[in-house]
């Protein structure tokens, strides 16, 4: 009897060291890390990025004044002084009034007087009018029920001289495989963003590691076939970007999955306060200090 329950212990350690243990490392690891890191930043570094963004605010209902002028509602440097006037209306519909044409264009076009903005639409599917002047173009984004400016300029400092990130050393243990749980129905998961607004997305299941002995969880959006996990740890706020970080993972494959937090990023919203990031959500807010991935961006640091 007592030969019988010293196997079965066996056995159970055996499973748990299983579960537990990090997800095959390849051979050439840490140079795929490696290679991965440099591939994002060059991706960042490219035309149009969020990296050339240099000025945004949301619309107000009515009439909301753009120019390089300081009595604009929105000043924007390296626009003429009162380029125009941005009317949004009940419908969310965003017209731009301009005071002057020479110079601007409207998708490449020289402009009219009075043009129609389109956004990215609710799906983001859309290319946005851009309203070119000098170097620089802005465009509207919709988020919700709000409307948003944007102006981008591909010479932009940032961009044109990105120092990179700081990352966590490279540990093939942060690699780790973990088990797909199905949500059937799926579940809904409040998005919180960073403009205070929620929205409720579906999720078809969730992710369970082990770290440490003990067991944790992650929720994902599904986004263009992969998994896309908004997350925070408690590095969050000391060593990494207090709102989340951001991690993508392949499609599960027989209730598998692999989470490689060595490639853990910072979200846009860490690099540039241009743009709009989710937050994440407190089912995903780990109670572990992931030392891996990107570590908080500092520009003057580099």
């Amino acid at each position: 009897m007592a030969r019988i329950t010293e196997r079965s212990a066996l056995v159970a350690l055996g499973l748990w060291l299983a579960f537990s243990a990090p997800a095959a490392t390849p051979a050439d690891y840490v140079a795929s890390v490696q290679r991965a890191r440099s591939e994002r930043v060059e991706q960042l570094r490219q035309m149009d990025g969020y990296l050339a963004l240099t000025a945004s605010g949301w619309l107000e209902p009515g009439s909301n004044s753009v120019g390089s002028a300081p009595d604009n509602h929105f000043p924007v440097s390296g626009a003429p002084a009162h380029l125009g006037v941005l009317e949004l209306a009940t419908d969310g519909q965003v017209r731009l009034h301009l005071a002057d044409t020479r110079g601007i264009t409207v998708d490449g076009a020289p402009a009219a007087i009075d043009n129609i903005l389109r956004t990215q639409g609710s799906d983001g599917k859309q290319r946005p009018t851009r309203v070119g002047f000098g170097s620089s173009y802005l465009y509207v984004i919709e988020n919700g029920a709000q409307r948003g400016l944007r102006v981008k300029d591909n010479n932009a400092p940032l961009r044109t001289h990105f120092p990179g990130f700081d990352y966590f050393p490279i540990d093939p243990s942060w690699r780790i495989e973990a088990d797909w749980v199905p949500f059937k129905p799926s579940h809904t998961l409040k998005m919180a963003y960073v403009t205070g607004t929620v929205s409720d997305t579906p999720i078809a299941g969730k992710a369970v590691f082990r770290r440490d002995g003990r067991s944790y969880e992650l929720l994902p959006i599904e986004e263009d076939g992969r998994l896309f996990f908004v997350f925070s740890d408690r590095t969050a706020g000391k060593l990494t970007y207090g709102g989340a970080r951001f991690l993508y993972a392949a499609a599960p494959k027989n209730g598998k999955l692999v989470l490689d937090f060595n490639l853990a990023e910072n979200p846009p919203c860490a690099v540039t306060p241009h743009v709009v990031c989710p937050l994440a959500p407190p089912e995903n807010r780990l109670k572990l200090a992931v030392t891996a991935g990107e570590k908080k961006f500092d520009e003057a640091g580099k």
